[in-house]
């Protein structure tokens, strides 16, 4: 899996956006495969143009929270290769970190903002609403655990 500063740094390598779109398209080719079970309606994005679904894995991180995992896919080439950012920004932090990061910062650091679609960019929103309801959720059970 490629870290998010190994992307952020081959970003910046890429002068002109047909690169950084094939670059975005070949991340998107390194996502472990779905099952057909998890393609099921829950797992369901809603509010994206294109199918996407978002399968996260809550897990006590030994500290106290909990750590979530993603995984994702979509019927477009593109859409994978923003599941990967977004893998690579989310999958094994913290609830908490998730809840609190500044995704719209990053995003409009890497021109993200300014080259997608309007549909693409709401649909980015979609996902990135997606992982944060999953953290607090997530951060929801272990208060609920820790209370009991």
């Amino acid at each position: 899996m490629t870290s998010i500063d190994e992307i952020l740094d081959n970003f910046s390598l890429l002068d002109d956006w047909e690169d950084r779109y094939r670059y975005v398209i070949e991340l998107g080719g390194g996502l472990e495969p779905l099952t057909e079970a998890e393609h099921a309606p829950e797992y369901k994005v809603r509010g994206c143009a294109s199918q996407v679904w978002f399968v996260s894995e809550a897990k006590p991180d030994g500290q106290g929270g909990t750590s979530l995992t993603f995984r994702g896919d979509s019927d477009a080439h593109i859409v994978r290769g923003l599941i990967a950012i977004l893998i690579a920004i989310y999958s094994g932090k913290p609830a908490r970190e998730i809840l609190s990061f500044d995704t719209e910062g990053l995003f409009a650091r890497m021109g993200l903002k300014d080259h997608l679609t309007q549909q693409r960019s709401n649909g980015l929103a979609s996902m990135v609403q997606r992982i944060r309801s999953d953290a607090a959720a997530a951060l929801g059970a272990s208060a609920d655990a820790g209370s009991a």
